[in-house]
């Protein structure tokens, strides 16, 4: 079955977050985040459009197929470089219930979709699932969040907060009550720290401001930058501290 044009028209729209709020949908572009969302949330698509390339580097089938060409796709592309496949969802409800894994990566107001995809993508690899942030943060769902995560949003549990301070309160009623900041230019060593991990909070701030809200109580954490470079960005930051606690757990077994 061909893309219709009733179809073509929401691919198109839902290149917006309003477009997205209206019709409750995100676009999911590329091979990889295609195969993410179909492991997850397969019952949640509604078509996939690709290209016959596409649909073979994809190589695993896929729901409610509609065929497009080369260069009708490329109209639709959100990339430079599109790789024939871009499937339709339902964006997923907020994640409710116990809480999953070690520790909790909260990010507050960051609004780079670049820098969010990529921290989801490294907590995805990590193994661990929660992931929360606050108002005033990035649309996870958009194009350019997806792309950048992979898809690594659908296997991650996401929940949205008004605050930093209610999203704390949320997270010490589930047994995660010790909330660790990121900063560049003080705190205790991240790598010396013997409670980071355990039943944490662990919350990246935005660029270029940082952590905006207030959580009470909270310890300060940073990582030791030898080379005496200001900082680094929220992503490097999160997947510095993301992968710390991957080393402590193998060092345990």
């Amino acid at each position: 079955m061909e893309l219709s044009r009733r179809e073509k028209n929401l691919l198109q729209s839902l290149t917006t977050r309003i477009g997205r709020r209206k019709a409750n949908c995100c676009r999911c572009e590329g091979v990889r985040a295609v195969r993410e969302l179909l492991t997850f949330f397969p019952e949640r698509v509604r078509f996939t459009a690709a290209t016959e390339r596409g649909l073979r580097t994809l190589g695993i089938g896929a729901p409610e197929v509609r065929m497009i060409s080369e260069a009708d796709f490329a109209a639709v592309s959100g990339t430079v470089t599109a790789q024939g496949v871009i499937a339709v969802a339902e964006i997923p409800p907020q994640a409710v219930g116990p809480v999953a894994g070690d520790f909790i990566l909260a990010l507050d107001q960051l609004g780079d979709p670049g820098n969010f995809g990529t921290i989801a993508r490294s907590l995805r690899a990590a193994g661990q699932r929660e992931l929360w942030y606050t108002k005033g943060s990035i649309d996870p769902w958009g194009d350019k969040a997806i792309r950048s995560g992979m898809g690594a949003q659908f296997g991650l549990r996401l929940r949205r907060f008004d605050t930093l301070e209610i999203l704390a309160r949320a997270a010490a009623a589930a047994g995660f009550g010790k909330v660790f900041l990121a900063d560049p230019h003080e705190g205790a060593n991240c790598f010396r720290e013997p409670g980071l991990f355990e039943h944490s909070v662990i919350v990246i701030g935005g660029e270029p401001n940082g952590i905006i809200g207030a959580a009470p109580d909270a310890h300060r954490v940073t990582i030791p930058m030898p080379g005496g470079y200001e900082s680094i960005n929220a992503a490097q930051a999160a997947t510095v501290l993301i992968f710390e606690s991957v080393r402590r757990n193998m060092e345990r077994t």
